[in-house]
């Protein structure tokens, strides 16, 4: 599936095309200082601007899986003039980062290309800081789709195939260990005769144990 999502967005890298199902940072109120991951960052054009609303003293790093993309955010943000700013090769299922490095986590129509969902968001888990949140937009469908099109690696990198139901997809956020997860935006909507659903998630990770943030 890999090669097929790479080659699919090394060809948009190019492009102007929104590749967002969201608007992510419209939910998260981010303030200064903080610390920002964004997971599957494209161009970087949410990852500029989350570095815009934290400021010099905040951090943000873009992660995708394809490198021509990153060679167009890095371009974006030396053109932003922005310093705060660093963009990691990576796969969304295994963070390169440590456990609560992040006050909260970006990512707009990106998990829905990965094979084990709940993994990424037990990574999610792992790297946000107690009491830090996420949100995320993403494809899902009212209801599965079929082996045929599951088992279509062209279908996956058209953020298409690897569409699972809303249901499967809360329940992977929740045994991910997110207990209180909003759907604070929804569309619906047909793509290729099928019904789906454009949902943006707020999620946070709960304190710790004796109620530190």
């Amino acid at each position: 599936m890999h090669e097929q999502i790479t080659s699919r967005y090394t060809a948009e890298s190019s492009q102007c095309s929104n590749l967002s199902c969201g608007g992510n940072l419209d939910y998260l109120i981010l303030a200064a200082g903080e610390s920002v991951l964004d997971l599957g960052c494209g161009r970087g054009r949410e990852t500029i601007a989350a570095a815009r609303m934290v400021g010099p003293t905040g951090a943000v790093t873009g992660l995708d899986i394809t490198p021509a993309m990153l060679d167009q955010a890095r371009a974006a943000a030396r053109e932003a003039g922005l310093e705060t700013i660093s963009f990691v090769h990576g796969d969304i299922e295994n963070l390169p980062f440590a456990d609560c490095s992040f006050d909260a986590i970006i990512s707009n129509c990106v998990i829905n290309h990965a094979r084990n969902k709940q993994k990424v968001y037990e990574e999610v888990y792992r790297c946000l800081q107690p009491g830090g949140r996420f949100v995320i937009s993403d494809a899902v469908t009212r209801e599965p789709l079929p082996e045929s099109v599951k088992n279509d690696p062209q279908a996956w990198a058209d953020c298409f195939g690897g569409a699972v139901t809303m249901e499967e997809y809360l329940n992977n956020i929740r045994t991910a260990g997110f207990s209180d997860v909003q759907i604070v935006h929804r569309r619906d909507y047909d793509k290729n005769g099928y019904a789906f659903i454009s949902l943006t998630l707020l999620g946070i990770r709960p304190p710790d144990v004796n109620g530190q943030v």
